[in-house]
Order: structure tokens, then sequence, then C-alpha cells
């Protein structure tokens, strides 16, 4: 499972309620004045799903503001994330990658929204029936990629490298790999085998941000704020997606295989990007580490 862990509440097929959560939340956070990243079409995906129609898009539709659990605390969670990701592919990209994988790419739109350096490649993967989606919202505002766009339909826990390699992907160029709402999906064992492909289909040079959920306690944390609130007011329920196994190292694991890897929480950058976003107690965001590692 992705950000677009499936649901039915959007009554969009196949697209999961979870991309629409993220990708409301992206709406709210670019309405701010001190939105630390922009995403002008993420309202437009979430207007085009019925189940959607009374999700606020922007955050003076937010009746409690900061205090809302859910549009005010999880979507500066999930603004303050896109920036962190955003500005770690453009450092990449500016370091001489001229490739970009983005795996489980669900409503992403940095292909249209980053200024990418001439002759850059984003390849976007997801199943079909997500792309798709994507692609119909995209075609009707008449959206232009900044960069070459190659969108993939592949299942991350099948084979997709013969495919991406197909698309024009070459494995002998350093690549920045984006895995943003993917990994705290995965069972253990898929999680080691999508880090081992990265790490074999990436030249020196390359870099891959990702996200992991450490310490994941379905029964002590149901009734946290953010939780529930998705959870009561949206129809997911959050912890179900969550693999409750022994979560690996990957972060040691890719330190191991010669990357230099730097592990941090989202508060270590909720000041740098003048985002309010604090610990609390039992904290539902507590558990999350967004790793930044570079290929020497």
């Amino acid at each position: 499972m992705t950000d677009t862990a499936r649901g039915s509440s959007t009554g969009v097929a196949g697209v999961g309620v979870t991309a629409f959560l993220v990708a409301a939340a992206r709406a709210i956070e670019t309405s701010r004045p001190d939105a630390p990243a922009r995403d002008e079409y993420a309202e437009h995906f979430v207007r085009a799903a019925p189940g959607c129609a009374d999700w606020p898009r922007r955050f003076d539709e937010v009746p409690d503001g900061d205090a809302d659990p859910l549009w005010g605390r999880l979507a500066r969670f999930f603004g303050l994330r896109t920036r962190v990701f955003d500005g770690f592919l453009l450092g990449a990209a500016a370091g001489g990658c001229r490739q970009v994988v983005v795996l489980g790419a669900g409503l992403d739109t940095r292909a249209h929204r980053l200024p990418w350096p001439d002759g850059s490649t984003v390849f976007e993967i997801d199943q079909e029936e997500v792309l798709a989606f994507k692609q119909t919202v995209l075609d009707t505002l008449g959206a232009v990629p900044r960069a070459t766009r190659v969108a993939l339909a592949a299942d991350l826990r099948q084979d997709w490298t013969d495919d991406l390699i197909t698309a024009g992907f070459d494995p002998t160029r350093p690549t920045a790999w984006l895995a943003e709402g993917v990994v705290p999906y995965l069972p253990p064992a898929a999680e080691q085998e999508l880090l081992a492909t990265v790490n074999a289909h990436s030249a020196p040079g390359s870099a891959l941000g990702y996200e992991v959920k450490r310490g994941v306690n379905p029964a002590g944390q149901r009734d946290h704020p953010v939780y529930a609130a998705v959870r009561e007011r949206l129809g997911i329920d959050l912890l179900a997606l969550f693999s409750t196994e022994p979560r690996p190292d990957s972060a040691a694991d890719l330190q191991a295989r010669g990357w230099d890897t730097r592990v941090h929480t989202p508060f270590d950058f909720a000041d740098r990007h003048g985002v309010a976003l604090r610990p609390a107690p039992d904290d539902a965001l507590a558990a999350n580490r967004w790793i930044l590692a570079v290929r020497p």
C-alpha cells in the first residue's frame, strides 16, 4: 500500500482515499501565506472526487485552524514533508541527477511544480488507475510538465525494474529516488526488497529520500486525536494500513551498502521552514522518520 492506499469513499474507483487526504492537505497548506510548499494542482484532484466534496481545500475553511488535528496539525505535517522532499530532490538535481523516480507517485505533481534543470526526466510509478485519474485532471487543466514526464503503471510489490528501463531509465546514470508515502504501508520484507532494488539500480551520485514509521502501536494509539479524527471524519483507519511487524533498520542497511545516510524527525525541519509543528504527548507523528541518503 502507498499514499494511494485503497478506499471507496472518494467515489473514484481504484484511487485510494489516502491519496486525496494528502492532496487536500497540500491544497490547504498552499492557501496559507506561510506555506512551506505550494501545490496549485492539489485542490483540483480533491474537487474531481465526489466523495471529497465537503472536504476543506483552503485553510480558511478549517473551523478550528491549527487546533484541528486533521486539517490543521496533519496538514501542517504533510506540507512540511512536501517541502523537505522538494528541497532534497532539487538538491540532487543540482548535484547532477537528471533522472528522478517517484515510487508510489499517487497524486504527486513534482514533474509539473518544480524548476527542474534542462534535460531532466521524472518517472512516476504507480498503479494504472491512479495514474489515469491524475492524467485526466491534469489534461483538464492543460497542465504542462517542467521536465520530461514518464508515467509507468506498475505494482511495486511486483518486478517493475525491467519496465522502468524499457521506459528510458538508465541505471548507469545518477538518479534521485523518492518514496514519500510508500514504505510505512509495506511489510518489512517488501521494504527490504524495495530498497535493495533501488540500491542495485543506483549509480554513484544517486540520492534516495523516503519515510519510515517506527513503533506503530494500533491498540495504544487508536484514540490519538490525529488517528481518531481521520477515522471518524473520513472513514480511514490509518493504523489498520500500517504493518505492525518489527521494522528493519533500512537506514543502517543503506549505510552498510555505502550510502551516506541521515535520519531526521519531522520536528527537525519545523523551525527551519517556519512551520508551527511541535511534538505532542503520545504523538502520532513521533514515529515518523525522514531518511535522506546519497550514494557517493
